[in-house]
């Protein structure tokens, strides 16, 4: 269902009549509530185990190359699935919504994802709910804990955005022997009154990132946030892009301006290895969370369960992990770049109906 984007459980139902499926799952198909109901029911640990038979094997058979840094990255981030004012079940989020007076409770589900960061290919790791009560750094501890240990070398540094600037997340990772970067915003941190006024009298290094012109500040060893356990580095970019307005044809230049604390040595990752790992959490917003939702459902709520919302997550994220791995790794670059991916998820599905219009009787003549 997943792998050929049918967006339903009802959907898949309608393919019961396909001589396919006895001889691929050894009887009929179950139908959209047994299978809501089953899912319900499952352990999401074998779904994990076979995430990570895929890992192994695209790792062992070098598909999964570290990029130009040498540095494979491991991305988190939150993202919110769905939100209704109607239905919710026992795991679901509750928050006020509305002026007030006239608030409304909201419920939805919130995950903490992992993904995988190598050299032209993006890989979901795995997901965590976020339960009651807790906030997103301690689900992403309970997510980091599982991935330690299901997958101790499968990455060197862990990325996230400013809300994992937390000594907890840093102390965690460090105690375990991985480095992490996150995006720096508080102005009203010491290290960062610290760092920015000791950039004033360092010399701005230069250097371009494809079609931008970077000018980066770059220190280390403050000792300005106690909380966490060793010294970090901090980092400053000023960003220069030359974009060409579309209505009167004018060439204008965007500056953007970026700051960044980590556990990294300048020794293991220089300036410009440093800032490429930090744009690269930009990734799991455009494979784990933008694609998913746009072209694989991942939002659709097929069983309003919180365990069947899990097994269901895990399942679109191992589907979306074996068509890159065929799309990208499987298919020739002359035929890659005669298609693209959206045309090859057509076409899967297409194979999919196509067996289900094969089993029904043809019209007498």
């Amino acid at each position: 269902m997943c792998l050929a984007r049918l967006g339903s459980l009802n959907a898949l139902e309608q393919t019961r009549s396909a001589r396919l499926w006895p001889k691929c799952i050894g009887g009929p198909l179950p139908s959209a509530d047994s299978f809501g109901r089953i899912c319900a029911g499952m352990d999401p640990s074998p779904i994990r185990a076979v995430s990570l038979r895929v890992y192994v094997r695209l790792k062992r058979n070098k598909a999964l190359a570290s990029p130009s840094h040498g540095l494979v990255v491991l991305v988190l981030d939150g993202h919110e699935s769905h939100a209704t004012y109607r239905r919710h079940c026992a795991g679901c989020l509750q928050r006020q919504v509305g002026p007030p007076g006239k608030q409304r409770t909201q419920y939805y589900h919130r995950y903490v994802s992992g993904a995988l960061i190598a050299e032209g290919f993006r890989l979901l790791l795995d997901a965590e709910p976020q339960l009651s009560g807790e906030d997103e750094i301690d689900c992403a501890l309970r997510l980091l804990t599982r991935l330690l240990a299901d997958y101790p070398r499968a990455f060197d540094v862990v990325l996230g955005d400013s809300l994992y600037t937390d000594p907890r997340i840093y102390n965690f990772l460090l105690e375990h022997g991985k480095d992490v970067l996150t995006v720096l915003k508080d102005e009203r941190r010491d290290l960062v009154k610290d760092a920015l006024a000791l950039f004033e009298h360092q010399a701005a290094k230069e250097f371009s990132r494809g079609e931008v012109s970077v000018s980066c500040w770059d220190l280390e060893g403050f000792k300005t946030w106690p909380q966490v356990k060793a010294p970090v580095r901090v980092i400053r970019t000023v960003e220069t892009t030359e974009v060409r307005r579309q209505l009167d044809r004018k060439v204008e230049q965007t500056r953007s301006e970026w700051l960044w604390v980590t556990t990294l040595s300048s020794a293991r990752a220089g300036s410009k290895a440093a800032v490429a790992i930090g744009h690269s959490r930009w990734d799991i917003e455009n494979y784990g969370f933008n694609e998913p939702v746009t072209y694989w459902y991942a939002d659709h709520v097929y069983k309003h369960d919180p365990t069947a919302m899990l097994v269901l997550t895990l399942i679109c994220m191992l589907a979306c992990n074996v068509f890159h791995a065929f799309f990208l790794r499987g298919l020739k670059p002359e035929l890659r770049a005669k298609t693209t991916m959206l045309m090859v998820g057509r076409l899967i599905m297409a194979e999919l109906l196509g067996a289900v219009v094969e089993s029904v009787p043809a019209y007498p003549p």
